[in-house]
């Protein structure tokens, strides 16, 4: 009787583990179609956008490096 139990329990978990087996893989699916529509999507751009990309980047940080070498610059005026 305690045999039968145990071997039911058993099959139940094993069940259980194959399920969830089942529904990560279905997530992974998932993920992966969205990862290689994302990388086919970015890979679309041209070169010129991609230049553009850089160099509007680049003028931000140029920019906010400007605009801390000014505050410093009224604090030195300042003292």
């Amino acid at each position: 009787m305690i045999k039968k139990e145990w071997e039911e329990k058993q099959k139940m978990e094993e069940e259980d583990k194959k399920k969830k087996e089942q529904v990560w893989l279905k997530g992974l699916k998932k993920i992966s179609f969205i990862y290689i529509k994302y990388s086919k999507e970015t890979h679309t751009h041209t070169r010129i956008e991609k230049k553009n990309f850089y160099w509007r980047v680049l003028d931000m940080r140029l920019k906010k490096w400007y605009l801390g070498k000014k505050e410093e610059v009224v604090e030195e005026a300042r003292n």
